[in-house]
């Protein structure tokens, strides 16, 4: 199975099981004067619902490892800044959540401050010329701010080809 596919078949079983517990609390209980939806067999019903829903949960676990395994031991290498950055797909998962955004929040902050350059008087009177003093290169700043900025869009297009190609490592 590839990784797309136990990533899509959770997502059903997710969808299932709320199903199957939308049925038990609907047909759990009943007064005596009413007719039982499942007649005669209601209670046998609720039973095979509760123990479809224990399996259930049993594959959602085994496929939610399986996922994190995969994730976790399959490197997959992505062009960031003009080279090949490799991490495994769990890694990249939390730099496309938001560790990416905090690395360009980061960077953004360098800026001037609203500063001006100008003239001004120093602690004598005398006329100095007043410069701004970067603590940064304002080229770097700009290319990682580009990089970090298109670094979600770059790991979503390679996560998706990677999901489908990848086989679930059980």
């Amino acid at each position: 199975m590839k990784l797309i596919e136990g990533m899509k078949k959770l997502k059903d079983l997710v969808r299932k099981a709320e199903d199957i517990r939308g049925k038990i609390a609907v047909n759990c209980a009943h007064l005596s004067m009413e007719t039982p939806t499942y007649g005669e067999k209601q209670r046998e019903q609720v039973r095979e619902w509760l123990q479809a829903h224990e399996d259930i949960a049993k594959e959602m676990l085994r496929l939610r490892v399986a996922i994190q395994r995969t994730n976790l031991q399959t490197p997959v290498s992505i062009e960031l800044g003009d080279k090949a950055v490799s991490k495994s797909i769990a890694e990249w998962i939390h730099r496309r959540r938001d560790l990416a955004k905090l690395d360009l929040d980061a960077w953004s902050k360098l800026g001037d401050k609203g500063m001006k350059e100008g003239f001004g008087k120093n602690s004598l009177g005398e006329n100095v010329e007043v410069r701004i003093v970067r603590n940064y290169d304002p080229k770097e700043r700009d290319a990682k701010m580009e990089m970090y900025r298109s670094e979600p869009m770059v790991i979503d297009a390679t996560l998706e080809v990677t999901n489908a190609i990848t086989d679930l490592i059980e």
